[in-house]
């Protein structure tokens, strides 16, 4: 299994939502709320390195990846996501995978992420058309907050020949053919607006 660590990589700084400044190797796709009845609560999304893994903190979505961890074939992904404080509305975070052009205009990929009311869901990304793959879904493997505002969750995503499985917390939670999804490809993490989140233990293999 081959672990790509992201803490010797990432030293505290700021990514604003017009220049994002990255480590070398790293890039962070910097998303605006777009919907003013969902605003981003601060412009700017907060990166900094912590023991073994990263924090996010937000403001904006952000979309992290080195293109370096890329997939092909038969791999598993996993990371371990703390949430430390939840947001006043559901929002997500995750694993991305089968990552393209993440950059651009036509950005490509499939994300698998758990949000704080105990959901998980699976999409696909193309450009700005997003489509569900498992709608948000309520699932008792997804830990949920404490009385302490906190949860963790371990998310993989396991592909075998034609099947893909996304597993919580040692949990199959979804299994199925691969059929329109793309999984060889960049690797990453999705952490959606308005979250604080630490991830750590970032694995492909």
């Amino acid at each position: 299994m081959k672990r790509f660590t992201l803490i010797l990589a990432l030293a505290a700084f700021f990514v604003t939502p017009l220049m994002a400044q990255t480590p070398e190797g790293w890039e962070v796709r910097v998303d605006q709320s777009v919907n003013a009845a969902d605003p981003d609560d601060v412009p700017d999304l907060m990166v900094m390195a912590t023991g073994d893994g990263f924090h996010v903190k937000g403001g904006p979505a952000g979309t992290f990846w080195n293109s370096a961890n890329t997939a092909q074939g038969d791999f598993t992904a996993k990371a371990t996501f703390n949430l430390i404080e939840p947001s006043g509305h559901t929002n997500f975070y995750g694993l991305t995978f089968g990552g393209e052009a993440l950059a651009g205009a036509g950005q490509k990929y499939t994300y698998f992420l758990v949000a704080q009311n105990g959901n998980y869901l699976i999409k696909t990304r193309a450009g700005e058309n997003v489509s569900d793959v498992v709608g948000s879904t309520a699932n008792a493997a997804v830990n949920t907050p404490g009385a302490d505002g906190q949860s963790t969750n371990m998310l993989e995503v396991r592909v075998a020949g034609d099947t893909i499985s996304y597993v919580v917390n040692g949990t199959v939670v979804h299994s199925g053919p691969k059929g329109g999804t793309v999984t060889n490809g960049i690797v990453g993490v999705r952490v959606n607006h308005v979250l604080d989140v630490e991830v750590e233990g970032f694995e492909v293999g």
